[in-house]
């Protein structure tokens, strides 16, 4: 029995669950995770002592165990992640990477070295201070990246460790091992730091990326509410005006009263007070909630549905304090109401109507939509949701609106019915 390889591939085996568990954030708690870890790294052993000691010499048996084990190792992650996406996969294909450095620490110390022991030891350690690097440096960067929904490109970027692994295979173990070819080892230890490197100034960018998606959906936000404030400054302004004319002349309109009394002439009385009573309805400034980033989103939104002649619904209950990010919460229902919008907009007349029902608590959070829709909806494959009409570089709002549900821990869902769209957004606090 090869006990030198086999020890080296255990080594292997546990620093790759190691990362896998240290690099996803969990669905289950942390003993049932480490379970399932510990039961894939049991099965690749397992898996293992086929390839290296019962049929050392199958090239069939090594192919069919090595796919194998590269689908118990992504598989492990899928199962422990609390998202199931394209991340994942990258994480699962990264963490191959990663293991494989001390992989090639072994072969490179016993070759130059002689003695397994020492060799092994040294593959422990540098498989150890990797991960200890890889942990300080780019895990936190990593994890903001694991928790935020936009996952556009990600399938491209898991080419990444993909060719970085076949690399390193091509290099360091088939056709040629780094044994038969030592003068390979200054090519691959370059090699190796070179995907440290780009890993780094890959994530890097991503961050800088969705950085700059955040920073525009919040100037949108703010420009949404800067403008709720500017019709509700314009109304109160009306308002004043209309209302203080209406002061000046209520002298005359209590004179009118009084001798339309005296005369008898109840009927054209009640008409005058009606008129008073007209023009205080006029000039009342609509408060649609107590919370005041979101009233002025939704005077916004119902100044920009009246535009189109669109019969909006409203049923709301904000209050002035809510248990979510306001502004994330308000670009949730700005995006749904432009939505809604741009559905119904060209619609006949009977069938421009948008019915809202916004209740947020202290215990929970209900947002309902529906309106009419006459076009195909084509959904996203790779986010479940409805794509946008307008082709790539749009879409972004219902992305954002799932990744503020993830973050509430709410359920979002929304399907078409019979020419009705609903959307609902719910969470319990």
């Amino acid at each position: 029995m090869n006990y030198f390889n086999n020890i080296s591939y255990t080594l292997s085996h546990m620093f790759l669950m190691l990362f896998l568990y240290l690099f996803i954030t969990h669905r289950y708690s942390k003993k049932t995770t480490a379970g399932i870890c510990f039961f894939s790294f049991m099965a690749l052993n397992i898996l293992d002592c086929l390839k290296l000691n019962i049929f050392p010499d199958s090239d069939l048996c090594y192919a069919i165990v090595t796919v194998l084990q590269i689908i118990l190792t992504q598989s492990t992650g899928i199962v422990i992640s609390s998202k199931r996406n394209r991340k994942v996969l990258f994480i699962g294909l990264s963490a191959s990477n990663y293991v494989i450095v001390g992989s090639i620490a072994s072969c490179i110390l016993y070759i130059y070295t002689g003695n397994q022991f020492i060799a092994l030891t040294g593959s422990f350690f540098v498989h150890l201070a990797v991960l200890y690097i890889v942990y300080k440096g780019i895990r936190d960067l990593w994890l903001k990246q694991y928790e935020t929904e936009y996952t556009q490109g990600w399938w491209a970027l898991c080419l990444v460790p993909v060719f970085f692994y076949c690399s390193f295979s091509a290099i360091a173990f088939f056709p040629n091992t780094l044994y038969e070819m030592p003068q390979n080892i200054p090519g691959i230890v370059c090699f190796m730091a070179t995907m440290f490197v780009s890993y780094t100034a890959v994530l890097r960018y991503i961050e800088s990326e969705s950085k700059r998606k955040d920073a525009y959906w919040k100037n949108m936000i703010f420009e949404s509410y800067i403008k709720g404030l500017e019709s509700q400054y314009y109304l109160v302004g009306q308002a004043e005006k209309n209302l203080k004319v209406l002061r000046h002349d209520i002298r005359h309109y209590s004179s009118m009263i009084s001798l339309l009394l005296e005369q008898g002439e109840y009927e054209e009385a009640k008409k005058i007070v009606a008129h008073i009573n007209d023009v205080t309805e006029e000039n009342k400034v609509v408060r649609y909630c107590n919370n005041l980033v979101v009233n002025a989103i939704i005077t916004k939104m119902v100044e920009k549905a009246e535009m189109f002649d669109i019969d909006l619904r409203l049923e709301l209950s904000v209050p002035q304090e809510i248990p979510v990010n306001e502004y994330e919460f308000t670009a949730v229902i700005a995006n749904l109401f432009e939505n809604a919008i741009i559905c119904v907009k060209d619609l006949q007349k009977e069938k421009r109507y948008i019915d809202v029902k916004i209740h947020c608590s202290m215990q929970q959070l209900l947002i309902q939509m529906k309106n009419a829709y006459e076009r195909e909806i084509s959904l996203d494959v790779a986010t479940g949701l409805p794509k946008s009409q307008n082709g790539e570089g749009h879409g972004l709002g219902m992305q954002s609106i799932q990744a503020f549900s993830d973050k509430i821990k709410g359920d979002f869902d929304c399907f078409c019915q019979e020419g009705i769209f609903f959307i609902t957004l719910f969470a319990k606090f």
